[in-house]
């Protein structure tokens, strides 16, 4: 894929990874990272997974309205997106899976999932992960 480059960025891992610390070149992430409570860890810092679904719900919702643009419909102010993201063993090591949830209230329930269905084909991290990781779709309004 030939990629014509709009934006980089860029942030550092430190100390243990998973229990460490990362930071944005620019300075607004910084935070500490340390596993959560159910994989041995004090919970008390974010992790990979956190910041991966963070990213990965307001890129979506970014995309649902960008497509919702093009397409003159009108994306609820209470629009909303959430991706759960799931960490675990696979015959290879480790991997990750997706879910995410589009809420469209007040949208048209085939109007919603046909938008939400256009904004999945659009969304950066869904072409990146699309054919790697498992991704499941829900569509509520």
């Amino acid at each position: 894929m030939s990629l014509k480059l709009l934006f980089s960025t860029s942030s550092t891992a430190t100390g243990g990874g998973r229990d460490g610390h990362v930071k944005s070149d620019s300075g607004r992430l910084d935070l500490d990272t340390r596993p959560p409570a159910e994989l041995g860890g004090n919970g008390e810092g974010t992790n990979p997974e956190e910041l991966f679904s963070a990213g990965y719900a307001a890129c979506f919702l970014g995309a649902v309205h960008a497509v919702a643009r093009a397409e003159h419909v009108s994306v609820p102010d209470d629009a909303s997106v959430s991706v759960k993201v799931g960490f675990g063993k696979t015959e290879h090591g480790f991997g990750i899976n997706a879910a995410i949830t589009a809420s469209l209230p007040g949208l048209d329930q085939s109007a919603a999932e046909d938008l939400v269905a256009k904004a999945h084909k659009l969304c950066p991290y869904s072409n990146a992960t699309r054919g790697n990781i498992d991704v499941d779709l829900t569509t509520q309004v």
